[in-house]
């Protein structure tokens, strides 16, 4: 009996540390010196030694590379640029990233994705957009927001957003990792490779409907790997 409470009181203290997705800070910050030997895999990240703290000035706490919009897709009149401590080492070790998205005026539009590893807040900056995400129950939670509205986009759920208004629309999204991942719907289940017979008879396309989305979603990424 006490060998089965001290399992469950091992799996308490373990459990949630587990859940947690980035590792706790232990000191006030550290950015990192790349050119400094090499980097140690913690997780999904290199990290490397941290540089002297003495040395650090207010810019290595700033980053401008979210200015100006990505470079727009002629498809979906989207742009985006993701800021995570690979882009802005001043970000390393602080549990956080962020990104820029901009969607044309009329119909621009970031497909539907998800984060695997973080929840998201979405600021509207400029633009009426219409944001939402769908449960793991298949509710969806979507409204129109306008200039200075913020909606929070939960771990993993689907989301998505589109610009509704005349003008150009530009989002700013946090996230609650360094390295929050993203996988984009349509390229994911359309431009992987996945057998053709599995696709038609999922979605009830027919073969030259099927080839039609494989073209715009591209080819395989990567060599099929099966059991």
């Amino acid at each position: 009996m006490a060998h089965r409470h001290y399992l469950l009181l091992l799996l308490a203290v373990l459990l949630p540390a587990a859940a947690r997705g980035d590792p706790e800070a232990v000191q006030d910050f550290c950015v990192p010196d790349a050119g400094r030997g090499r980097p140690v895999e913690l997780g999904l990240l290199p990290s490397y030694p941290c540089r002297n703290p003495a040395n650090l000035t207010a810019g290595d706490f700033v980053f401008s590379g979210v200015r100006a919009a990505g470079n727009f897709s002629p498809e979906t009149g989207f742009a985006g640029v993701s800021v995570t401590p690979a882009q802005f080492p001043g970000l390393h070790t602080l549990g956080m990233s962020f990104a820029r998205a901009d969607l044309s005026a009329a119909g621009g539009v970031n497909p539907p994705h998800y984060h695997p590893r973080a929840t998201e807040t979405a600021l509207v900056l400029a633009g009426r957009v219409y944001a939402g995400f769908v449960d793991s129950g298949g509710r969806l939670f979507a409204k129109v927001l306008e200039h200075g509205e913020v909606m929070v986009f939960p771990r993993a759920m689907v989301h998505f957003q589109l610009n509704v208004g005349d003008t150009p629309a530009t989002v700013y999204g946090t996230f609650n990792s360094e390295n929050p991942g993203i996988v984009r719907i349509p390229a994911t289940v359309f431009g992987s490779g996945i057998r053709e017979a599995v696709l038609e008879r999922a979605f009830g396309l027919t073969a030259a409907e099927l080839r039609r989305l494989e073209k715009r979603f591209g080819p395989p990424k990567k060599a099929e790997m099966e059991d």
